[in-house]
């Protein structure tokens, strides 16, 4: 499903004494299909921006362009439940969420309020347990007895039986361990690719960002400051570290290496294997030891 923004605004309390503006003329579009990261320091708009998604938040000025749904500023919006049901938002620490007795219907209690019969809410449930790397026997105990990690994945099952088009990931890997982390993003690339989703990953992660996605979208105070490849985003770390944020630990190794050599490399790598390949023929010269 294909996502626009045009000149989209939005504001809190609108024309009261509390009025907060959060977006100002923001515009981007997220293609079918597409892996794009939305990046930004706490306050840059990136989880008002989100809610924009699936018509959590409709903007206060501009137009948001859902699949074939058009949201536009000042018009009253009816039937947004087939858009929350296309648009799936995996939301930080999604485990606290469930409440069922059982994982089953903990994962069937989306579907069952959209309107999906019993029979076939099961066959979604057995069918999206084992996406997330669950077992089908885990579907008969509860939640509660489950691992944190276990219980994070039931409740992105819970996102998946709604079989949305569009995934928004909001920090998925908030609270979990480095080997956790890297899980869950395999995770969901993984889905993304077979799934044909259009995934959206906001995170503070730049690795992360840097590694799955297609295309950073990187805010600044409600605003969107620049849209570019991870590459193309990563190669101004003086940029990113004035508005308060890192870099990935491999562009940040690279510079290291550029600096203390006195050299520049073909290319801002973004992975280990990338930063190896440019590094050798520096090395075979005997830059290392200079």
């Amino acid at each position: 499903m294909d996502i626009t923004f045009e000149q989209v605004g939005y504001c809190y309390q609108k024309n009261s004494p509390f009025e907060t503006r959060a977006l100002q003329d923001v515009s981007v579009s997220l293609d079918s299909g597409s892996y794009t990261a939305i990046i930004g320091h706490t306050g840059s708009g990136k989880s008002t921006l989100l809610q924009h998604l699936n018509a959590l938040l409709t903007p206060t000025e501009g137009v948001v362009t859902l699949g074939d749904r058009v949201i536009k500023a000042g018009e009253k919006q009816k039937g947004l439940r087939d858009i929350r049901k296309r648009v799936g938002i995996v939301f930080q620490f999604p485990e606290a969420q469930l409440f069922e007795e059982t994982v089953e219907k903990d994962i069937c209690f989306g579907p069952l309020n959209f309107g999906v019969s019993e029979e076939d809410a099961k066959a979604r449930a057995c069918k999206v347990i084992v996406e997330v790397g669950l077992t089908e026997e885990i579907l008969t105990r509860s939640p509660f007895e489950l691992s944190g990690g276990q219980m994070r994945r039931v409740a992105i099952a819970g996102v998946l039986a709604m079989d949305p088009e569009v995934l928004v990931l909001d920090e998925p890997t908030a609270g979990l361990d480095p080997n956790g982390r890297h899980e869950i993003m395999e995770m969901f690339a993984n889905l993304h690719k077979s799934k044909g989703l259009t995934t959206v990953l906001v995170t503070h992660s730049m690795e992360d960002a840097a590694t799955y996605a297609e295309k950073v979208v990187l805010m600044k105070g409600g605003t969107v400051e620049q849209i570019a490849t991870p590459r193309e985003a990563f190669s101004n770390p003086d940029k990113l570290t004035e508005l308060g944020l890192s870099v990935p630990d491999v562009v940040h190794f690279q510079r290291r290496f550029e600096q203390r050599f006195a050299v520049t490399l073909g290319k801002t790598c973004l992975t280990i294997d990338e930063l190896v390949g440019e590094m050798v023929p520096f090395l075979g010269k005997g830059v290392a030891g200079g």
